[in-house]
């Protein structure tokens, strides 16, 4: 591990064991994309001749015919909607997203319209797309998409996410059978997605994935699939996707983390990982008010995760004191608490430098025993963290 330059520009060290959060910086960029990057930054390139090399690279990972390199998975969406919309009408491109073509409508299930920092409806509205919700938010069958399909639809999104609904709604070879079965072409958010050939596979016409995230590249997004979709999705550089450009180092950089994705121990990772999960198991397990669970993905990424359910009668604290402690101690441990009002989080063991998990372990047991050793349960009221969860941002930069 290089040296930590955090402390000398005031950050705080935090350990990452929520997962590959776009919040948290997302993963640890592996050492080839670095290298790449440092080495065509000093040099000019022709942007469209190296997106056509990136195609090459994307299309071979992918098993897509063609792709390219986009700020992030989020402008992924945006420009696929958009390319969907007006085609290779270049006078529509530069009016987006106020709509020539009256073709504009996209396709989502209720129950995937999530927020993955930003609502995934907002990403089509900003492409000029009028989303349609399809079926409720726990139940979606045939006949809601099937009956949702109009001579005005455009696309249909479908996103692979532990935010979405994970019952009552189409799968995605479902959601394709219907929405090909009318000519519209679907578009899979798969933004922290390890398989990158699945969702092509499955009859997606556009795939996007974010590059920063399990492939350990800069910060990116990537759009791969039908050549034709994605040529429509490329020429929104002139358009929306000006504001979403990314330079020589991004592009150079995920084509160099894509290539050594090929290569990558993955088998090694997870024996890596497992024995994390198990350390923190054994420091946890026999404690009184905690059970612990190694969980797999909920989106079948091949890695487990710890979940911590917590009796705070006995534990004498919290799910969400107890991750808020850690998060406020020294280092910071981050821990992924989106469901935390269950009485539940879990501990990611994807993003750890060496000798982290042994520092994640010590924290652990550290705030218990402090929390045990209290007369009195410390349990704030949950309410709390929705009303002030966004105190710290609506200050910034104070």
């Amino acid at each position: 591990m290089s040296t930590d330059m955090r402390p000398s520009i005031g950050l705080r060290p935090v350990i990452n064991v929520s997962g590959t959060m776009t919040s948290l910086g997302a993963s640890i960029v592996v050492p080839e994309a670095i290298e790449a990057m440092a080495s065509i930054l000093p040099h000019f390139v022709e942007i469209n001749d190296l997106q056509r090399k990136a195609s090459g690279v994307i299309a071979r990972l992918t098993g897509g015919e063609a792709g390219f390199v986009t700020a992030s998975c989020s402008a992924g969406i945006s420009l696929a909607v958009a390319g969907a919309i007006t085609g290779n009408n270049l006078l529509a491109i530069e009016r987006l997203p106020d709509v020539v073509p009256e073709k504009n409508e996209v396709l989502v299930q209720m129950g995937h319209v999530v927020s993955y920092g930003a609502p995934v409806d907002q990403a089509i509205r900003l492409a000029g797309g009028k989303v349609v919700l399809v079926g409720q938010a726990t139940s979606t069958h045939r006949f809601h998409m099937e009956n949702a399909i109009t001579d005005k639809t455009a696309a249909a999104v479908y996103v692979v996410s532990h935010h979405v609904v994970d019952y009552g709604l189409l799968n995605l070879k479902e959601f394709v059978e219907i929405a090909h079965a009318k000519g519209v072409p679907v578009i899979v958010d798969a933004a922290s997605e390890y398989d990158l050939k699945i969702f092509l596979k499955q009859g997606a016409d556009i795939a996007l994935y974010s590059g920063h995230k399990f492939l350990g590249g800069p910060t990116t997004g990537i759009v791969a699939g039908k050549k034709e979709l994605v040529r429509h999705a490329f020429l929104q550089n002139m358009g929306i996707g000006r504001g979403m450009k990314v330079g020589k180092e991004s592009i150079f950089g995920v084509m160099a983390a894509l290539e050594a994705w090929e290569n990558r121990d993955h088998a090694g990772i997870r024996e890596r990982e497992t024995s994390y999960l198990n350390l923190w198991k054994r420091t946890l397990d026999g404690r009184p008010g905690l059970t612990t669970l190694i969980e797999p993905d909920p989106t079948n990424n091949p890695l487990d995760r710890l979940r911590l359910i917590i009796d705070p009668e006995q534990a004498h604290i919290t799910a969400w004191d107890l991750a808020d402690a850690l998060a406020k101690g020294s280092p910071p441990i981050i821990v992924r608490d989106h469901e935390v009002e269950h009485r539940y989080f879990y501990l990611d063991p994807c993003n750890l430098h060496p000798g982290e998990e042994k520092i994640v372990a010590e924290r652990l047991a550290q705030e218990l025993d402090k929390a045990r050793a209290s007369n009195e349960i410390i349990a704030t009221p949950i309410e709390n963290r929705s009303k002030h969860r966004f105190d710290g941002l609506l200050r910034w930069p104070d």
